[in-house]
């Protein structure tokens, strides 16, 4: 990863912080971005934090263009923003819920994806990897907002893979099941989390992707169910 530019989205969330220490551990130079995010929480010359959010196209293309300024490229997308809501049936799910979920799982996705194509389509490569979720292929109960506008990210993803194999670019989309971060350790204390995906496991996969051994990788969803099959 030495020479290239990884973004990384929800960089100082339970997953991106392991994503953005794995590609600064390969030398990549890491911009990682989150609303709330230090330049102290990464003890790395190569890394750079921008405080911002991509909910809107604006917020994205204004992200894109400060990465673009500095840095002049970017080689890697890591897209690790996402969001749950839960415990309704889909009858009983009001609207706030479901276009808070699409807002967050969806509409953030197609806002950094039409920033940074064209980017990396002039510079003739690129890896976008972004995080979706166990639910998009196997939709839960009293899950339905989450799990449709997972499944809704997984094939806008593929979809920009088929758009843009042309000049060399990859897309793929990652399937967690549980993470096992501190929020949802917190949030089902009575889990048994040695079944739960591993953050770190996620990361390496998506450090795989993004280097030479995963370029022929494109269009794919990939399972990371940890122990729970």
């Amino acid at each position: 990863m030495k020479r290239k530019v990884v973004l990384v989205t929800g960089a100082s969330g339970g997953l991106g912080h392991h994503v953005t220490q794995a590609f600064l551990d390969a030398g990549a130079t890491v911009v990682g971005v989150s609303r709330k995010i230090q330049q102290s929480e990464f003890a790395s010359p190569n890394f750079t934090a921008i405080g911002a959010g991509i909910s809107s196209g604006d917020a994205a293309v204004k992200l894109v263009s400060q990465v673009i300024a500095r840095f002049g490229r970017i080689d890697v997308l890591a897209h690790t923003v996402g969001g749950f809501a839960g415990g309704q049936s889909v009858a009983d799910t009001d609207d706030v819920t479901f276009r808070q979920m699409l807002d967050i799982n969806l509409n953030a996705t197609l806002y950094i994806l039409r920033a940074v194509i064209p980017v990396m389509r002039k510079a003739g490569n690129g890896r976008i990897i972004a995080i979706g979720s166990r639910a998009a292929l196997e939709p839960g109960a009293n899950v339905g907002a989450y799990s449709a506008s997972k499944a809704a990210m997984v094939s806008l993803v593929r979809t920009v893979a088929l758009e843009n194999q042309d000049v060399g670019i990859t897309a793929n989309t990652i399937l967690p099941g549980t993470m096992d971060t501190p929020a949802n350790r917190k949030a089902m204390p009575n889990a048994d989390f040695s079944k739960w995906a591993q953050p770190a496991a996620v990361a390496s996969l998506m450090l795989w992707l993004a280097g030479e051994e995963g370029k022929d990788v494109n269009g794919a969803a990939i399972p990371v169910y940890g122990g729970a099959l």
